[in-house]
């Protein structure tokens, strides 16, 4: 049997069924056209003609237990909050910053920096690349970090969250002349 038969014979039942189940005319008529798609991916699994109708409903009433899964999924999700900022924002305020503090570290500290946290290279692949030891690598990185931490300490006030991202920053005093 060709999906066109299929569809003009049982698409009305389909679409009464699928208003008995949900509300929304706009997501009966999403269902059914991911009904329609089902069934076209898995017509050749159909064994027997004469199944035809209940296959379509087992189809459909899948994709109803889907369709109300996937809701209450986004229903689980926290919205946006309105003072929550994006901290690609505060990142891109501050990126300018950078350069100038990196300058008033020594070069390999802060050629160390760029290509860990800026560049996003591997801690592994760079101690390889300089022929030292990962953990060695490690413990630069950690010192360099607490160096260039403390001259931004000394410039600006700043807040971080639970996961140790920046959310805020202020200049303590239009004496700081790195930004």
């Amino acid at each position: 049997m060709k999906l066109e038969d299929i569809w003009s014979a049982y698409r009305r039942q389909l679409e009464a069924f699928l208003h008995s189940k949900v509300s929304n005319a706009a997501d009966v008529e999403d269902l059914l056209q991911d009904i329609l798609i089902k069934t076209h991916g898995n017509l050749d699994s159909l064994q027997k003609e004469g199944s035809i109708q209940s296959w379509l409903f087992q189809i459909a009433n899948r994709t109803i237990i889907d369709f109300y899964r996937k809701k209450a999924r986004l229903k689980d999700q926290p919205a946006e909050l309105w003072y929550q900022e994006n901290p690609l924002d505060i990142k891109a305020e501050l990126a300018p910053c950078i350069e100038p503090f990196l300058a008033a570290l020594p070069d390999d500290t802060a050629s160390l920096l760029r290509a860990i946290d800026l560049e996003g290279r591997s801690q592994k692949e760079y101690a390889q690349e300089l022929g030292i030891n990962y953990t060695t690598l490690k413990s630069k990185v950690q010192k360099a970090r607490v160096t260039l931490r403390g001259l931004f300490e000394g410039c600006c006030h700043y807040r971080l969250d639970s996961q140790g991202n920046l959310i805020d920053f202020e200049q303590k005093a239009a004496s700081c002349k790195r930004c």
